[in-house]
């Protein structure tokens, strides 16, 4: 018996859809890794950067304040690119965001990108 495991789409406050979770990795839209999540809903990204925390809705949010003064995780190994779904269910509604907090797939989606391009990845020598 194989083992299928849940797609959960990971939408934006607007509603649109941006990335996807397979627990405990995360996807973006075209299916290729981008970062994971651990037990307490915090999210990484493949460099091991903290980038917020997984709402219930379900959405990426972080303080608007925050100091980056988490450290470094280490990174699980590199996975595979996975298919996406060609239609996602609607968005539920979201609640408001505080001025305090931002949507991180709205407002710095960058900060999950591809282990092959990060612009937080070291310049190698």
């Amino acid at each position: 018996m194989t083992e299928t495991r849940r797609l959960i789409p990971i939408y934006t406050t607007s509603g649109d859809v941006r990335a996807y979770l397979v627990y405990p990795y995360l996807y973006n839209e075209t299916g290729e890794w981008v970062g994971w999540v651990t037990p307490e809903r915090e999210i990484y990204s493949v460099l091991g950067h903290y980038i917020g925390w997984l709402t219930d809705d379900p959405r990426i949010l972080r303080k608007r304040s925050y100091d980056f003064s988490k450290p470094r995780r280490e990174s699980p190994p590199p996975q595979g690119r996975i298919r996406v779904p060609a239609t996602v269910p609607l968005a539920p509604m979201m609640s408001e965001l505080t001025f305090t907090t931002i949507d991180v797939l709205e407002e710095e989606p960058h900060r999950l990108s591809t282990v092959d391009f990060d612009e937080l990845r070291e310049d190698m020598d």
